[in-house]
C-alpha cells in the first residue's frame, strides 16, 4: 500500500482509515462485497477487528480463531454480513490460505508480482476469489494504491478502464459511489430486459 492511499469505501471514517492502511483489511472488505450494499461489506473488516480488540486484522489470529466463536462474532449485532455464518468461514480460509502460502502478510500476495498477469494469478487463487472479484481487486490496487505492474490495466479487464464506473475501485467518495450504483442497476435491468426476451422467444 502507499503511504498516500486512502480508500473511501466504507463511507466511513476510520473503517476506511484500516482499509487504507491495512492490505488484509482491504482483501477481506473485497472477500466480503457480495449480496450486501458495498459500504456494508467494506466496513466489516473494521467491526471484525473491532470485535476482536485489536487495532487492525491479523490472519494468524483470525485462521486459529475458534471457528464457531468466529461465526459469533461476526453474527454480533450488527451482523458483520447479511450471511455472517458463511462468510466467516470465507474469511477464516482467506487467512489460513495466507498463513500458508504468504506467512500471514496479504502485501505479499502483490509486493513483487512481476506483471499484472501474474498478479491476476494470485488474486485468482485466494479462496473466495473468483475471476470477477479478482479482476476488481487488481483494479482497485492500480486505481487507488498505487501497485501497477506491467499490464496491470489488461489483466483487469474492463474495471481496469481508466475513467470508468464499474465497481470498487472507481469509488473516491459519495458522487463516485452513486456512479458505480447506477452503473449496478443498469447492468442488472439490462440482463433482466435480456432473461425476459429469452423466455419470449422460448414460449
Amino acid at each position: 500500500m502507499t503511504a498516500k492511499a486512502k480508500l473511501h469505501l466504507a463511507q466511513q471514517e476510520e473503517a476506511d482509515a484500516l482499509l487504507s492502511r491495512s492490505p488484509l483489511a482491504a482483501l477481506v472488505g473485497m472477500l466480503l462485497d457480495q449480496q450486501v450494499p458495498m459500504e456494508w461489506a467494506f466496513a466489516g473488516p473494521y467491526t471484525i477487528a473491532r470485535r476482536m480488540g485489536a487495532e487492525d486484522l491479523d490472519a494468524h489470529d483470525i485462521a486459529a480463531y475458534d471457528p464457531d466463536s468466529f461465526v459469533e462474532l461476526l453474527s454480533a449485532k450488527p451482523a458483520v454480513h447479511r450471511y455472517p455464518g458463511a462468510m466467516a468461514g470465507r474469511v477464516q480460509k482467506l487467512c489460513q490460505y495466507l498463513v500458508e502460502r504468504y506467512d500471514g502478510d496479504a502485501e505479499e500476495v502483490w509486493r513483487d508480482a512481476g506483471n499484472g498477469k501474474e498478479l491476476l494469478r494470485r488474486l485468482n487463487e485466494l479462496p473466495g476469489f473468483g475471476k470477477q472479484k479478482a479482476q476488481i481487486f487488481l483494479a482497485l490496487l492500480g486505481k487507488q494504491l498505487g501497485v501497477r505492474p506491467a499490464g496491470w490495466r489488461e489483466a483487469a479487464g474492463a474495471y481496469g478502464d481508466a475513467d470508468a464506473f464499474r465497481s470498487a475501485a472507481d469509488i473516491t467518495g459519495p458522487e463516485s459511489l452513486q456512479k458505480v450504483r447506477a452503473h449496478k442497476q443498469q447492468q442488472k435491468a439490462a440482463a433482466k430486459a435480456q432473461k425476459a426476451a429469452a423466455d419470449a422467444a422460448k414460449s
